[in-house]
Order: C-alpha cells, then sequence, then structure tokens
C-alpha cells in the first residue's frame, strides 16, 4: 500500500544533511511552508544552499533560516525586500552568498530541471552582467542567454489539501512554485492543511500528481499562520 505520510515536520525533514540544497517554495510569505522550515531550523543542519523567490521576510520562513545562521548560499530573484534585514546584515558581513536569477529565469530553470531538459535559452538578461561568461546566441533575430537547470536534494513546499499518494491541490496564490519544485527537487516534502482520503480530489483540480512527492505530513490550518 502507497502511503507516503509521516507522522511530523521534524521526521519529514530528518534526513536533510549539513550542505545539502534545498528549494522553498512560497513567493513572499504566500505559500511558505514554515513549519517544514522551523522543523529544519531545530533538525540543526547548516551550511545550507537555498533556493527560493526571495531572501526571506521578516523573522519566519527563509529569514528565520537565514537568521539562524544556517544558510551558505541563497539563489532567488528578489534578495532585498524592506523586512529582509537578516538577509541584508548577513550578506554586508560578507556571511552569506547570493546568486541573483531574474524570477522568470528562475522559475523556467527550475521548470527545466523538472522537464529533464539540459539548459535553456532566454532572452532575459542578455546584455547586462548576469549574462557575463555565459554562452549567448541570436535566434530569429532574438539575442538569447544559455542557462542550466536549477536542482536541489529536497523541496519544502505547502498545499492545500493532499492524499496519501502525494496528490496535491493548492489554494489560490499560495499554489506560486510548489508545483515545479516538486518537479524539479530530488525529494519533495509538503506540508498540507489536511491530508484527505484517497479517492475524495477531484482529478481536474490536482495540480502536482504525487508521483513528483516522497513525504506529506498534515499540519492543521489553525496551527498554521493562514498563509495559504
Amino acid at each position: 500500500m502507497i502511503d507516503k505520510q509521516v507522522a511530523t515536520a521534524a521526521d519529514a525533514v530528518a534526513d536533510i544533511q549539513d550542505g545539502s540544497t534545498v528549494m522553498i517554495g512560497g513567493f513572499g510569505t504566500a505559500g511558505m511552508p514554515d513549519q517544514l522550515i522551523e522543523a529544519l531550523i531545530a533538525r540543526g543542519a547548516g551550511n545550507l544552499t537555498i533556493i527560493n523567490n526571495n531572501a526571506g521576510n521578516g523573522e519566519a520562513g527563509v529569514a528565520a533560516l537565514i537568521r539562524e545562521g544556517r544558510v551558505k548560499k541563497i539563489i532567488c530573484s528578489f534578495p532585498r525586500q524592506s523586512d529582509s534585514h537578516h538577509f541584508d546584515a548577513r550578506y554586508r558581513a560578507d556571511e552569506i552568498e547570493l546568486e541573483l536569477v531574474p524570477q522568470g529565469n528562475l522559475a523556467a530553470r527550475i521548470q527545466a530541471a523538472g522537464a529533464g531538459l539540459g539548459a535553456i535559452f532566454t532572452p532575459t538578461g542578455y546584455g547586462t552582467s548576469l549574462a557575463e561568461g555565459k554562452e549567448t546566441r541570436e535566434i530569429d533575430g532574438v539575442n538569447y542567454v544559455l542557462e542550466y537547470p536549477i536542482r536541489a536534494e529536497f523541496g519544502l513546499i505547502k498545499a492545500y489539501r493532499g492524499d496519501r499518494w502525494g496528490n496535491l491541490v493548492y489554494r489560490k496564490t499560495a499554489r506560486n512554485f510548489g508545483p515545479i519544485i516538486a518537479m524539479a527537487a530530488r525529494t519533495t516534502i509538503v506540508q498540507v492543511d489536511e491530508v484527505v482520503p484517497l479517492g475524495s480530489l477531484d482529478p481536474e483540480t490536482v495540480v502536482t500528481p504525487g508521483i513528483f512527492v516522497q513525504r506529506v505530513v498534515g499540519i492543521p490550518a489553525a496551527t498554521t499562520n493562514k498563509r495559504g
């Protein structure tokens, strides 16, 4: 019997080790898997490479990982906003490495990993410092930059509902990067507001099929910050 449920968030992240590469879903705070991140902090793993849309907000989520000094490098598209003070302080102190990737390229490179592509050509970044040292090519009169897929050993995402096979549905904009992270990570770990009986999800609403999910942990919405 296929059952990908784990009892707790701590169990779900128990094999994330020092030096791991971890993709984390969320667009700002929407769809951020806060309880999985809290469990990862408690786990004690450090020297992590984190892939996320931004570099943390306030004191929770990715910001908390950075605050605790667990992040060696962050790959993101939007590293500075008004409440990204933990990233800002560590970056100025040369305590964290940043790889800046335009948002569309970030999504496309994660998608490329999930689709098994070797590389993609994108016009975004051509003629800027982000293209320095990279192969470029003109195709049908448009200049492109060669970019490589972004993969990770682990993906932490949040969904609205899931079943024991790992089929997932999302809540509105909380969906954001979750589906493509699930495809690109070697081990995808999902926190869901509710684990529902097998067969109760309308197949037409399933965005991430269970083949892309390895672990599911149910964390009722009442115990979360309700950010999706």
